[in-house]
């Protein structure tokens, strides 16, 4: 598998990057605030439609959850995007074993309550239009491989233009206050609830 790998200086400079280009490419980024348990890691479970979603989340744990930064990747985009390794990237190389390998990995990064893994369980782009959010069954080995002592937050963006000629983004936030018994189908089932519900909010936005 493919490891982050550490390096202050550019873990330094992308992290003032990343907030540089939200704040010259967008009018406005909103998201909310939600309180978790301090003695456990985070969970990121987001839906995945632009480019720009890891780095707004990247912005969002800098601002609000100040944990470790983690993300899950495609093997693709971790060897084009050279520099995503320094920013707590990491991806299976191979199919087979290695996926199953990358998936405890990230397991054993949420037994570390300094860690945040952030995960697009859709495995893919989608439209930021599509009615709900697929899962897919490697989410479920991550939480079962942990000691599942995990802040799961529910992540839901959207990108509106009304009548700006920078788009604002929109970023809401939920921490699932998750049952001890969880199924792939109960998180999802959870998932979809807040994206509807977040769905319905950004509806109602007007200017």
């Amino acid at each position: 598998m493919y490891q982050p790998r550490k390096n202050t200086i550019i873990h330094g400079f992308f992290s003032w990057y990343i907030q540089y280009i939200i704040k010259k490419d967008f009018c406005l980024f909103n998201y909310d605030q939600v309180s978790l348990k301090t003695d456990s890691s985070v969970l990121i479970l987001a839906n995945h439609f632009s480019w720009w979603d890891g780095f707004l989340l990247f912005f969002i744990n800098k601002k609000v959850f100040k944990k470790n930064f983690h993300v899950l990747v495609n093997a693709e985009n971790y060897k084009k995007v050279g520099f995503l390794k320094y920013l707590g990237a990491f991806a299976a190389e191979h199919r087979g074993k290695d996926v199953l390998d990358t998936l405890n990995y990230a397991g054993n990064l949420l037994d570390d309550p300094q860690n945040l893994v952030l995960v697009f369980p859709q495995g893919k782009l989608y439209s930021n239009h599509v009615k709900s959010i697929n899962f897919e069954k490697g989410v479920m080995q991550m939480i079962n491989s942990s000691q599942k002592r995990i802040n799961i937050v529910f992540a839901a963006t959207f990108i509106d233009y009304f009548g700006k000629r920078k788009a604002s983004a929109y970023t809401y936030l939920q921490n699932w206050e998750n049952e001890e018994y969880i199924s792939l189908q109960l998180l999802k089932s959870a998932y979809n609830k807040h994206y509807d519900n977040a769905l319905m909010k950004q509806t109602e936005i007007t200017e």
